[in-house]
């Protein structure tokens, strides 16, 4: 049993921002309100700080099985409880992919070894190849959340819209990476003055809008609940706008590290900065944030995409592209969203945890409710500077050195103690 006393108690879900009380017992919420008094309880001061819903990521790459220089589930779940999560999707671009059900099997065996709660999509196509559809139904009954070949864009509009008529009637989520491989001459790195100062030209952002307007489309026609990924381009966010008209069963999601940099951190950060769809330009990174603030953007995912050192220490066209991310999210948003003024800490947090919840119907999270989950997250709004030391099995984050604000102070998951500064 625990007590969480005098914290500032956001939850979006029921409108809530007030200080007071929260009493845990086993994995429930069984009281919140003041002055709440527990003997048997271990007391949590949580005065003066910010006590949320468990904070919830429906984007994170995990690498095993196959990957497991880069991360593990064990080490991604930790990386996830320092930043404040409780629960996380993970894609399915593993060695072998999430396409059968033999692999995810595996896979949600070892999530469910870890202090937090760790989801899986399944792959659309069968080893990514874009041409043949995976046995969604099966996958489903074997508990894959969703589908996604995020890492591979489907090209083919023909399998994309069987996908999405396969899809519907099973309610299931089809999560989209946008970036037509035909418009790119090189990946991770914007189309423009940058780089072409690195000699090179790269991914215009015309290669994620196009394809971002004919997948609206297609949502539309068949009435698929379909979620773009990482939204960088000023058009896509129009397009998203313009796609909500047509179906409500449209969502789209922003990264941090989209509304935080641009295109010009490629020559300061290198390789660290290398990431699909790349950083743009201020205009660009405006544009999301406004998606953000009139809630054409839905949420806030990470896209956690650890790679080894030895990997990222190469030329920039060589280099692959992605940056972890659960330890700075938090932070991020409160620096570059809550402080500036463009959302509310209500705001920020159902972005990061209410609403990804609601589009996977993750019943029993994103809020903090009496009989409900214990999952929460305790942080401050104090500044700190990034260090090169994280929970991940890899540090390649272009935030290292920069001061941000919040630090996570507990994460408690399923009633226990996942984390704790």
């Amino acid at each position: 049993m625990q007590l969480i006393k005098n914290g500032r108690v956001i939850d979006p879900k029921n409108n809530r921002d007030e200080i007071c009380d929260i009493l845990i017992d086993g994995q429930k919420i069984t009281a919140i309100g003041q002055d709440l008094v527990a003997p048997k309880a271990e007391i949590i001061n949580a005065d003066g700080l910010i006590v949320a819903p468990g904070l919830v990521d429906i984007h994170v790459h995990f690498r095993e099985p196959g990957q497991t220089h880069k991360e593990t589930i064990h080490t991604g779940s930790l990386s996830a409880a320092h930043g404040g999560f409780t629960r996380v999707v993970m894609m399915a671009n593993t060695s072998p992919i999430i396409d059968n059900e033999e692999t995810l099997e595996f896979v949600l065996n070892e999530a469910a070894k870890q202090a937090i709660h760790v989801h899986s999509v399944a792959s659309i196509s069968k080893n990514f190849d874009g041409q043949n559809l995976t046995n969604m139904s099966s996958l489903l009954e074997q508990g894959a959340v969703g589908f996604s070949d995020d890492g591979v864009p489907l090209t083919n509009a023909g399998f994309v819209r069987d996908a999405m008529l396969q899809a519907e009637p099973l309610g299931a989520v089809l999560s989209l990476h946008e970036e037509d491989p035909n418009l790119i001459a090189n990946l991770g790195i914007n189309e423009g003055a940058i780089a072409h100062e690195c000699g090179i030209h790269g991914a215009p952002g015309i290669s994620e809008s196009s394809m971002v307007a004919r997948d609206v489309l297609l949502a539309a026609e068949t009435g698929a609940k379909v979620h773009f990924q990482h939204l960088s381009h000023h058009y896509s966010v129009d397009v998203i706008q313009f796609g909500k008209g047509l179906s409500s069963n449209i969502t789209a999601e922003a990264t941090p590290q989209h509304f935080s940099l641009t295109e010009a951190e490629i020559l300061t950060k290198g390789t660290n900065a290398k990431l699909n769809p790349p950083l743009r330009t201020e205009a660009d990174r405006q544009k999301v944030i406004a998606g953000l603030k009139n809630g054409v953007i839905d949420v806030i995912a990470t896209d956690h995409a650890p790679h080894h050192h030895d990997e990222k220490d190469q030329e920039l066209t060589k280099a692959p592209s992605g940056m972890t991310g659960l330890e700075t999210a938090l932070s991020l948003g409160l620096k570059h969203l809550v402080e500036p003024g463009h959302l509310t800490l209500l705001e920020l947090i159902d972005k990061m945890s209410t609403r990804p919840a609601e589009i996977y119907q993750f019943e029993d999270a994103g809020c903090i409710e009496v009989g409900g989950l214990a999952d929460i997250v305790i942080f401050d709004l104090e500044e700190r500077i990034v260090s090169n030391h994280f929970a991940s099995k890899s540090a390649n984050s272009p935030f290292i050195g920069e001061k941000l604000i919040g630090n996570v102070k507990y994460t408690i998951s399923k009633g226990l103690i996942a984390y704790q500064a």
